[in-house]
């Protein structure tokens, strides 16, 4: 087995490789950033408005309201005909579902959405299923940032990053995230979706580069070791890289450190990637990023996580679930997203230069893809300070963590709560309760989850009150009974 020493010799001299294939058959991409005048801020951090407690802005990002006709429509839903639906089928179900619960059936008959539901009656609700924890997407500072963008730029240059899209506010974001993530570079991508497939496919390129034949050798292709419960967009990566001939998949069960470590020694390959979620999206729990690490010495293998809801949330500064536990510096490449608890939106990847540059000249999804628009641009940036001055809102967050456990007695570990009732029929009931008593929560069920697993998906936000807490937990015991609550226990398979 390899020591970590030679690990970082064994992936760097690949990589290596690969770049200078990729300049011998001129096919290495660089980034040319078109300046727009004036500058963006940059080291001016005293020139972000921030605050050192909610303000009444901030519960706009979980006080929210709809018609009453699709009030109406979302409390007459009812379970899938048939349990057994192809996966086809269920995309198409839950496409119904979506139309039903925004009351858009009209678009879905006619082509035309009418304007039945513009007739001013609205149900308030308070929202415990969005993804923006630290509750930025209304601060008036990124709203700021944004609007100054706007007016000064439109919506900037137009086109690929590698054409024309790429501009001195994309580079001032990719430091910004690269110095909170303590990597060398980053890479903006159009979404987290897009970022994640964007490495997959550039590591499945490295074997073809690398290869002396057309054909690469058996013993020169690279292992891919995935959680179980990884994000959709890992699967997908992970799919188009095993199409180019040039990787192979093994599945380890859901955090299971026993079964990773027998795969990884199992495995003849040299050439071994190991990728996770960090805190998983539907079951709340966290990678165990102090056993990857071990075994990544062990073994030498390349660590790459998915920090999309740890972005921000975890660690002192923000930094993620890296910085939470210690490890920043044992994470070979972090993909985030920008949509979550930055809210705004876009995906990157923190790195090294010489990955970097491996990604951007093979990322499809990448490459391939028009860049973010600058005033979004600005808006995370924007966000980046915010969300790393702002200490507050995560103390707040895990603050609300610990309330809820101590209401509920569910040994919750994250702002990601997923509490499983089992049947399609009693996830449904469970939310038109939640839905009556003025909460949005949405039930999760197939094809998103396994059948039987449906659940409830509560997510905790820094700007809910200890208030908002007891009177959720009051009407969620009315009907589910916590002490019956699976929490945390599926065990899924990605299907590859």
């Amino acid at each position: 087995m390899e020591n970590d020493n030679n690990y970082g010799d064994s992936w760097d001299s690949w990589v290596d490789e690969a770049l200078a294939k990729l300049h011998s058959l001129k096919l290495l991409r660089s980034l040319r950033p078109i300046n727009l005048s004036p500058q963006p801020y940059k080291n001016c951090e005293d020139d972000y408005q921030v605050f050192d407690e909610m303000q009444p802005w901030d519960r706009s990002s979980v006080e929210i309201s709809i018609s009453e006709p699709t009030f109406h429509k979302w409390l007459l839903d009812i379970p899938s005909a048939d349990s057994c639906l192809s996966f086809q089928e269920n995309v198409y179900s839950s496409l119904i579902s979506v139309m039903r619960f925004t009351g858009d059936e009209d678009i879905w008959s006619n082509g035309v959405a009418d304007n039945k539901e513009d007739n001013g009656r609205f149900k308030k609700l308070l929202l415990f299923s969005g993804n923006d924890y630290l509750g930025l997407s209304s601060h008036p500072t990124i709203a700021r940032a944004v609007t100054k963008a706007a007016q000064e730029h439109g919506m900037g240059p137009r086109g690929s990053a590698l054409i024309c899209g790429y501009t001195n506010y994309h580079r001032l974001l990719e430091s910004s995230l690269a110095d909170l993530k303590k990597k060398e570079d980053c890479l903006l991508c159009p979404t987290g979706f897009a970022a994640n497939m964007a490495v997959m496919v550039a590591l499945g390129n490295i074997v073809s580069l690398l290869a002396a034949d057309a054909k690469p050798m058996k013993e020169d292709r690279i292992a891919i070791f995935s959680d179980a419960l990884n994000h959709a967009s890992i699967i997908d990566g992970i799919r188009l890289a095993e199409r180019q001939h040039t990787v192979d998949v093994y599945v380890y069960r859901h955090c299971d450190m026993s079964h990773l470590s027998s795969l990884l020694s199992s495995c003849e390959l040299k050439k071994k990637v190991v990728v996770t979620d960090s805190l998983f999206s539907m079951d709340g729990d966290f990678a165990p990023m102090i056993e990857l690490v071990n075994l990544r010495k062990r073994h030498g293998f390349l660590l790459v996580i998915d920090d999309a809801h740890g972005t921000f949330v975890c660690g002192k500064h923000g930094g993620g679930v890296a910085e939470e536990f210690n490890c920043d510096r044992q994470v070979d490449i972090c993909i985030g997203t920008l949509s979550k608890a930055a809210g705004c939106h876009g995906g990157f990847i923190a790195c090294s230069k010489k990955w970097k540059q491996l990604v951007q000249s093979r990322g499809r999804s990448f490459i391939f893809s028009t860049s973010a628009p600058v005033p979004i641009v600005a808006a995370a940036h924007a966000a980046v300070i915010v969300g790393k001055k702002e200490g507050w809102r995560r103390k707040a967050i895990w603050n609300r963590v610990q309330e809820f456990r101590a209401l509920t007695g569910i040994p919750i570990t994250s702002p990601i709560i997923s509490l499983i009732v089992g049947s399609e029929e009693k996830a449904l009931k469970a939310s038109r309760h939640l839905l009556k008593s003025g909460f949005h929560v949405t039930a999760i069920r197939p094809p998103t989850v396994p059948p039987n697993s449906c659940r409830l998906r509560v997510t905790l936000c820094a700007t809910h009150t200890t208030d908002d807490l007891k009177k959720l937990t009051a009407a969620l015991s009315c009907c589910i009974n916590f002490q019956d609550i699976t929490l945390c226990n599926s065990r899924g398979t990605a299907r590859l």
